[in-house]
């Protein structure tokens, strides 16, 4: 009896595939992913004790003493805020870029599974982040700080998005260079 579902060619084998795809090295993967993870230990890092807000505030309080003479204690502390608050959304925006770079591989242009792959990476490492903070005596945990980081990963995967949608159509708006003129 006939199976019109089978398809009558069969399995390609192992060596026939490895063909195909080229050579690939070992630690390939290392290539793709080293900044990543470069990244995800930089913000390790900065989760200790020696970027609590007491301690980057002897780092900034002088700075900004000197940029604006007449600083309160209070409006320093709200800066201060700020520039940490800002800090949080400004690590996971880079960590969703080295994520997505990471996750394509060396695939090219835009796919919503490479964005969400990084988005989803990103913001769970930033969920753990805050766990880890839990830990660490001079530091807090803040689901509020997770939702930052998250958001900073979302700003990222949009804003890669956008480049990749509008950079075809910048490039086609750009007239090409015109040859010279053959003069005799």
């Amino acid at each position: 009896m006939p199976e019109p579902w089978r398809n009558p060619r069969p399995a390609p084998q192992l060596r026939e595939i490895q063909s195909r795809l080229g050579e690939r090295t070992k630690l390939g993967w290392l290539h793709a992913w080293w900044p990543a993870i470069a990244w995800a230990c930089f913000i390790f890092i900065m989760s200790t004790d020696y970027f609590s807000a007491q301690h980057t505030s002897r780092i900034i309080e002088p700075i900004l003493r000197w940029l604006i003479p007449s600083l309160t204690h209070a409006q320093f502390m709200h800066i201060h805020h700020y520039i940490r608050k800002g800090a949080h959304l400004t690590e996971y925006f880079m960590f969703s870029l080295l994520l997505y770079r990471s996750v394509r591989g060396g695939g090219r242009g835009w796919r919503w599974t490479w964005g969400l792959a990084a988005f989803s990476i990103a913001a769970g490492y930033g969920a753990l982040d805050e766990i880890h903070q839990i830990f660490v005596t001079s530091r807090q945990a803040s689901p509020y700080d997770a939702m930052i980081d998250a958001t900073g990963a979302l700003f990222a995967v949009l804003a890669i998005w956008l480049w990749f949608r509008l950079r075809p159509r910048a490039m086609a708006v750009k007239p090409s260079p015109q040859p010279a003129p053959e003069t005799h």
